[in-house]
């Protein structure tokens, strides 16, 4: 995890025009001309857009957007049919899911993934990575990764504390309740040492407390340095937390913006409402100038 927010903080953006596409001082994500269709439809048709490095940026927009599949995109869950990006500087485009993830880039789910037959801690050291156990000739001479196992377990209860998990550490994660395994899967990505969390709908299916609880340890992420992009429908979420608001409709990107300004936008309330939504309000205006 990167350890240093310092010249990444999010006033870096306050003098940055808000507009679709627009170049950020330190991008971490940079995407051009990325496209995604099935059949006829384009679901993603990104000219350009940046994602700053040290902020959490919302991206959000009606359903059917192509806010996931652009995640799913850049992530390597699915493949572009065009266009480009770079993670860090360097070009990502059309890497599998698990190159992704080795460069710092880690993905959570709407539906959480726990693996509901493991442990609660087995979950979290399945996800560490380099491994030496896991090797076949290191796997026979034990004395050669058990300092290595122990330094994991020690990280894994560290996190599953950090998210009020302790308790639960030997039971199967599919005794966990929703919420529990919201906070699970974020754990088990940050046991990956990410640069840049990518999640989808983190808050859907959680009880208010816990959603306040995931907003403090999200917050708290990005003080420490990381880089977090999310995929959100509930408005009150994305005002409260957001650096940065990215607006898709129809697979393109919008608008974008400090939260503040993303309600005024007409784009965006035309990607929300549908651009003939004042045409009563104009008609009854028509109708008293007659």
């Amino acid at each position: 995890m990167a350890a240093d927010p310092v010249g990444s903080h999010p006033d870096r953006l306050s003098a940055i025009d808000p507009e679709p596409g627009v170049r950020k001082p330190d991008p971490l994500l940079d995407l051009d001309q990325v496209t995604r269709t099935f059949g006829g439809l384009a679901a993603v048709r990104v000219e350009h857009l940046e994602v700053q490095r040290g902020v959490i940026t919302a991206l959000i927009g009606p359903n059917g957007a192509g806010k996931t599949t652009l995640f799913n995109v850049v992530s390597g869950f699915d493949r572009a049919d065009g266009g480009r990006w770079s993670f860090d500087g360097r070009p990502l485009t059309g890497a599998p899911a698990h190159r992704v993830a080795r460069r710092g880039m880690v993905r959570t789910f709407q539906l959480s993934r726990a693996l509901a037959r493991l442990t609660v801690l087995e979950n979290l050291l399945l996800a560490a990575p380099g491994q030496r156990g896991e090797r076949a000739l290191p796997a026979l001479l034990r004395p050669l990764w058990r300092g290595q196992e122990r330094e994991l377990e020690r990280r894994a209860d560290e996190l599953l504390d950090r998210f009020r998990l302790g308790h639960l550490r030997d039971d199967h994660a599919g005794t966990l309740s929703g919420g529990q395994r919201k906070l699970l899967e974020l754990a088990r990505a940050l046991m990956t040492r990410p640069v840049m969390l990518l999640l989808d709908e983190p808050m859907a299916g959680v009880n208010p407390a816990l959603t306040q609880s995931l907003l403090a340890h999200i917050k708290r992420l990005r003080d420490e340095g990381l880089t977090v992009c999310f995929v959100e429908h509930d408005m009150d979420v994305v005002m409260g937390i957001s650096d940065w608001v990215a607006v898709m409709a129809d697979g393109r990107l919008v608008a974008e913006g400090p939260p503040h300004t993303i309600g005024r936008n007409a784009a965006v309330v035309d990607a929300y409402l549908g651009k003939r939504h004042d045409e009563p309000e104009a008609a009854e205006e028509k109708d008293e100038e007659e």
